[in-house]
């Protein structure tokens, strides 16, 4: 009776655990040994970095939540790629702008949903559907010192004086830590990474202003200051895991030179790539906060992102703050008029 019980308990564990054990995923590996993380990934998705305060320390959306969400973009993309009527004007915006997170007809909508890809699907990870990219602390929130909470802006009086006064963002020259600084996050358009290896490097390539991301494996942070920080990286089982320090003093994001990120990428599927990361700088926020996301593969390849070729939009930022000073206005109202602000 006792080995009967015994087999029937172990039979019944076996018949629960059997397609958790068979779900595991190993991740392949490359020519060199190493977790293939190789290919074209894309972090499109509809979940933003922070949590809507309303939702509080709640996770994870309720099914009706997702529906009423990714509806709602379906929606959007939906009217925003309708034809724009050839009589439009300025006036007529709110009509056509369909950015997530940007009033309708507000002084930003400068293009309609045509030219965007913010995602329309709420981003999962592990099939659970996110309400932020953020995980800790449990607000989903960034815990910033107080006053911290701001970009370091370029805006300022005289700043649509001169193009060499505009950001390096503006004038083409790098993504200035929007995108690729500070954590990885999706964005309102160009959210592809293609992810090569080689057996001491991990380089990751951002369609954003094209900006490459190397990774030294097994290596030491050289001091150097650079733009998107000193990256070195090591395997962990499956997964990469990539330290980086020394970002650039310059940068949009208000850090300190204490700034340290900590980021792990695992393959958890064939078409899934778990993304963690960690940020810590105590002069910045009052304590350390991270989270995590999925990229999913994107099909076909990267095409570059040449920003303005000829970028007439930065010709049009100072054209029109020129006819607002002709037309009167003081420096900072023509300074904000020439943003749209």
């Amino acid at each position: 009776m006792k080995a009967k019980i015994v087999c029937l308990l172990v039979c019944a564990l076996a018949a629960v655990g059997g397609p958790a054990l068979a779900a595991a995923y190993t991740a392949p590996r490359n020519a060199f040994g190493q977790p293939d993380l190789g290919g074209v990934w894309s972090n499109t998705m509809a979940t933003r970095m922070e949590r809507p305060a309303a939702l509080g320390d709640r996770l994870v959306y309720t099914p009706a939540e997702v529906k009423a969400l990714e509806d709602d973009r379906e929606k959007m993309r939906k009217s925003g790629d309708e034809p724009t009527p050839q009589d439009a004007t300025i006036t007529d915006l709110v009509k056509t702008c369909n950015i997530p997170g940007v009033p309708a007809g507000g002084p930003d909508c400068g293009v309609n949903t045509a030219w965007i890809d913010a995602g329309e699907r709420v981003g999962r990870v592990n099939g659970e559907p996110r309400t932020s990219l953020i995980t800790f602390p449990a607000n989903g929130r960034i815990p910033y010192q107080p006053g911290k909470n701001q970009s370091r802006s370029a805006w300022g009086p005289g700043v649509a004086d001169h193009p060499e006064q505009r950001s390096l963002a503006d004038r083409c020259i790098i993504g200035q830590n929007t995108f690729m600084g500070a954590v990885m996050s999706p964005s309102l358009y160009n959210n592809t990474y293609v992810i090569q290896q080689s057996p001491d490097t991990v380089v990751i390539v951002l369609e954003m202003s094209h900006e490459p991301r190397i990774i030294r494996l097994n290596g030491k942070h050289d001091g150097f200051p650079k733009w998107y920080g000193d990256t070195i990286g090591r395997f962990e089982g499956d997964t990469l895991v990539a330290e980086t320090t020394n970002y650039h003093p310059e940068q949009l994001t208000r850090n300190s030179d204490k700034l340290k990120v900590t980021e792990r990428f695992t393959r958890v599927g064939q078409d899934r790539l778990l993304y963690q990361f960690r940020v810590e700088d105590p002069e910045t926020y009052t304590q350390p906060w991270g989270g995590e996301y999925e990229f999913h593969t994107s099909s076909g390849q990267q095409y570059e992102y040449a920003c303005h070729e000829g970028n007439y939009g930065l010709v049009g930022i100072l054209e029109g703050a020129r006819a607002e000073e002709r037309a009167g206005r003081p420096r900072d109202t023509a300074t904000a008029a020439a943003e749209g602000r």
